[in-house]
């Protein structure tokens, strides 16, 4: 397809380096000379200098023929100003970039349908919900819904001392009465989709799929269940911060934010009158003490330095906190963050790249391909894909162990009449079935990639 991604900043970069590794005809389109020099010398596009909101530069950049905009600019109205000039003059679908907690509560419904939004992209919004996913089952630190919601990919770290540690896979199976499968292992650096006699050990990174229910069951056999977080502390009091705020005292948590600015305190405290606004500087940790730290179920940081939030979660973890959540969109320090021991790391920018490639991937469902939901797991190394089982696929009612699958491809769940099933060697997929995949190292687009 080709699109055009207006805006490369952090969240427009990774967008755009994650479309053209989907094999996308991509053009970058930004009004800093130097971020377009910087764009072009690292990635295979085609970039123009100039305002995404003026008629002339769409035009230049071909505006006419493209399926897809997305607008990434850090002003809002700019994003919404440029889709709305692009939908004007011949774009497919287009997509706005639209942080501000005023467009998003209020107006946002009425701004998509008059501006013919295909959708309306908040990435604090989605770390915030990513986080307060995790703080139901704070076992996890990452987990994606599936088949409406009748299969979940969980993932969680073995600590030192897990019961798991030493068994093979099958014996594991064995061991545990519950429906779920091992999809994915990370070791260090590397991602197995593991076999039967795969061997688990102290410090892996798993994944399992199983249906909810049976997740729950799965933690509490192996003691690894932990309660749902109650009492939470947020560092910094971003928007990001905000928005999970709200999420969490509508359930009834209790929340306390500390924020360095008085101002934004006071915006706060309007904002979100059921939580505790504190006015200092979190990074201290008598500061974190005195507010609490040593008996919160959750820590959550939220800073806008990297460095600083993966330094004060490294202190968290010293005071026993059960559960410390980390926000970090640098790549580099990604890595650092869960080389050193920080199980739960966000990244904004990963989380919005990945809502706009699933998009990309349904605007090509419909020209043919049949994906019908993607996550990238395990860090980015994997990814978790949903297909609907088709008339055309070749492998119809073929027993799963006598089909030649690519390597790195895993069967890990059917649905089938709203019947949940985690497969066997003798399972089959069958005309109407949803699919989900797993895949190390491949790119899919169709069912039938899976097959050698």
């Amino acid at each position: 397809m080709k699109i055009i991604v207006a805006g490369c900043g952090k969240i427009g970069t990774a967008i755009l380096a994650d479309l053209v590794a989907e094999g996308h005809d991509v053009t970058a389109l930004d009004e800093s000379p130097e971020l377009i020099s910087e764009i072009t010398n690292i990635h295979d596009v085609m970039a123009i200098c100039g305002n995404c909101a003026d008629c002339y530069t769409l035009e230049e950049a071909g505006i006419a023929d493209t399926d897809m905009f997305v607008a990434a600019t850090d002003s809002d109205e700019l994003n919404m100003l440029s889709c709305f000039l692009a939908k004007r003059m011949g774009a497919g679908h287009t997509i706005a970039r639209i942080r501000n907690p005023e467009y998003n509560d209020s107006s946002l419904v009425f701004m998509r349908k008059h501006l013919e939004l295909a959708m309306a992209l908040n990435p604090e919004q989605l770390t915030a919900g990513e986080l307060f996913n995790v703080l139901k089952l704070p076992a996890a630190v990452r987990r994606e819904s599936f088949s409406r919601r009748r299969f979940e990919v969980v993932e969680f770290r073995l600590d030192h001392g897990t019961k798991l540690h030493g068994l093979t896979v099958q014996k594991m199976r064995e061991k545990y009465n519950a429906s779920f499968l091992i999809c994915t292992v990370r070791r260090g650096d590397k991602v197995f989709i593991p076999h039967g006699g795969f061997v688990l050990e102290s410090g892996d990174k798993i994944g399992v799929i199983a249906a909810p229910t049976e997740i729950l069951k799965f933690l509490r056999l192996l003691g690894e269940m932990k309660k749902q977080a109650k009492s939470i502390i947020i560092l910094g009091g971003s928007r990001t911060a905000y928005y999970l705020a709200k999420m969490c005292t509508e359930v009834g948590m209790s929340v306390k934010i500390i924020e360095k600015s008085p101002e934004r305190c006071i915006e706060l405290s309007t904002l979100l009158p059921k939580a505790v606004i504190i006015q200092g500087d979190g990074a201290t940790q008598e500061i974190l003490i005195e507010e609490g730290l040593r008996d919160v179920d959750a820590f959550v940081c939220l800073t806008g330095q990297d460095e600083e939030n993966i330094l004060v979660s490294m202190f968290a973890t010293t005071q026993k906190v059960p559960k410390v959540m980390t926000k970090v969109n640098r790549d580099e320090l990604i890595s650092l963050a869960s080389k050193i021991g920080l199980d739960c790391i966000v990244s904004p920018k990963e989380l919005s790249s990945g809502i706009v490639v699933r998009y990309a991937r349904a605007i090509q469902n419909s020209m043919g391909s049949n994906v019908e939901t993607l996550y990238k797991i395990m860090d980015g190394m994997a990814e978790a894909l949903e297909f609907k089982v088709g008339e055309d696929f070749p492998m119809i009612d073929v027993p799963l162990k006598d089909i030649r699958f690519k390597p790195g491809i895993l069967i890990a769940g059917i649905l089938r009449d709203r019947k949940t099933i985690i497969p066997t060697g003798d399972d089959r997929m069958l005309i109407g079935d949803r699919v989900v995949v797993i895949a190390a190292e491949q790119r899919l687009k169709d069912l039938s990639d899976i097959i050698k």
